[in-house]
C-alpha cells in the first residue's frame, strides 16, 4: 500500500477543517441545548413540589406549565439527540476523507452523503431548538397573563 505523501494529505487536511469547525460550532449549540434542557428539569421539579402537597396558588395553571415543560423537554431531547448524531457524521466525514485518501478511494458519493445527513440533522436540530423557544413563550404569557391584564 502507498502511503501519501505530505503534500497529498495537505490538501484533505485543507478540505477537513470546515467539518472540524461544524463539530465545534455544533458543540457550543449543545452546550446551549443541554443548560436549556437542565432549567427545565429544575423548573418542572420545582413546580411537582408545589403541586404535590397542594402549596400551589393556581394548580391548574401549575399544571399546564408542568405541561408544556414536558413537551419542551421532549424537544429538546430531540434537538439534542440531532445535533449529537449530526457531529457523529461530521467525525464519519472526516474519517471518509483520510481513508479515501489513504486508500486512494473514490468515495465521493460515501463523503457527499454524510455531508448532507450532517447538514440534514443539524437542520432538525434547530428546528426542534426554535419548537421550544416557542413552548418557552407559551408558558411565558401562561405565567403573567393575571399581571400583564392588571397593567
Amino acid at each position: 500500500m502507498n502511503v501519501p505523501t505530505v503534500a497529498e494529505l495537505i490538501p484533505v487536511l485543507q478540505v477537513s477543517i470546515s467539518p472540524v469547525i461544524l463539530i465545534s460550532g455544533i458543540g457550543l449549540l449543545l452546550l446551549s441545548m443541554t443548560n436549556r434542557l437542565g432549567r427545565v428539569i429544575d423548573r418542572a421539579r420545582i413546580l411537582d413540589r408545589e403541586l404535590r402537597p397542594g402549596l400551589a396558588d393556581d394548580p391548574n395553571r401549575s399544571r399546564e406549565q408542568l405541561r408544556i415543560l414536558m413537551v419542551r423537554a421532549r424537544l429538546l431531547r430531540g434537538a439534542i439527540v440531532m445535533s449529537a448524531l449530526s457531529v457523529l457524521l461530521a467525525a464519519c466525514l472526516i474519517i471518509s476523507l483520510f481513508l479515501a485518501t489513504l486508500l486512494r478511494l473514490n468515495a465521493g458519493h460515501v463523503i457527499m452523503t454524510l455531508f448532507i445527513s450532517c447538514l440534514t440533522t443539524l437542520v432538525f436540530s434547530i428546528i426542534e431548538f426554535i419548537r421550544d423557544i416557542n413552548q418557552t413563550l407559551t408558558a411565558l404569557k401562561l405565567e403573567v397573563r393575571d399581571s400583564v391584564s392588571n397593567l
